[in-house]
């Protein structure tokens, strides 16, 4: 069975070409013209890897990406974002609106191919049956445990929900819990590609976890920035437990709280 890869795209000479070329290389494409459209046909077909336009009809981009995250159906599809806006700000609007990875027009054909294999055959590797991860990986440390068929980690004995991306970072920072992790080396395990210089698609990323797992994500406990190096996951022993329980469950409590108040 082919990857499914939904294409929502506004331009019809830009997705004829898209289309075009991913079909060629395998893939079964479903086109959207519009945001509504796009919606519709996630939730129809639930496809391995959505490539989203930002300049969208109908419904935007960045609204569209932030409905399909908020929708259990569609909230683990991963998400590459096309657009002609590759600012900095513009990589974050769409990182926090829940996209994966970002690829600024004009593109080459190829890196987009490359990025969506990565994207699409590690999407198809999470359907693989429960059972069949790798035995030497580390699943589990201290007060962290990954648990992959719901992408999910159970932090001081309470399930924290991620996204794909937040749930394969975790995971390899988790591999070498206790050192230093360069960004190259992220993002060719994580994203699957290695660009020149996109530190930034980290850096997003690794704030989004830590509003997750840290206690005060502004002064960050577990997940350390090594200025210049990279980043480090620090996981307390069972000697190191201490104190620490009360501490995140009190932060969780007051994130909860911040919640309620703000769906009130």
């Amino acid at each position: 069975m082919k990857p499914c890869i939904l294409l929502i795209e506004d331009d019809q000479d830009m997705r004829d070409l898209v289309s075009g070329h991913l079909e060629h290389s395998g893939f079964d494409v479903q086109r959207a013209d519009d945001g509504i459209k796009g919606q519709a046909l996630a939730l129809q077909y639930t496809p391995d890897l959505i490539l989203l336009d930002l300049m969208l009809p109908k419904v935007d981009g960045l609204t569209l990406c932030q409905r399909l995250r908020r929708d259990d159906r569609t909230a683990g599809i991963p998400i590459l974002m096309l657009t002609a806006l590759g600012g900095t700000k513009d990589k974050v609007s769409g990182f926090n609106s829940g996209a994966d990875d970002y690829l600024t027009k004009p593109f080459d054909l190829e890196e987009l191919q490359a990025r969506v294999k990565a994207k699409a055959l590690l999407r198809r590797s999470d359907r693989a049956p429960v059972g069949s991860t790798n035995h030497n990986e580390i699943l589990s440390y201290g007060p962290l445990t990954l648990v992959p068929e719901r992408f999910e980690a159970i932090w001081f004995d309470e399930p924290v929900r991620l996204t794909h991306l937040e749930f394969e970072l975790l995971h390899c920072l988790l591999q070498r819990h206790g050192q230093t992790v360069a960004p190259s080396l992220i993002l060719k395990e994580v994203w699957g590609y290695e660009p020149d210089d996109d530190i930034e698609t980290i850096r997003v990323h690794v704030r989004h976890l830590r509003t997750k797992l840290e206690p005060d994500p502004r002064k960050p406990r577990f997940i350390k920035t090594v200025y210049g190096a990279g980043y480090c996951l620090e996981l307390p022993t069972s000697a190191q437990m201490d104190g620490l329980e009360d501490v995140v469950a009190m932060a969780r409590e007051e994130r909860k709280q911040q919640g309620d108040r703000a769906s009130a």
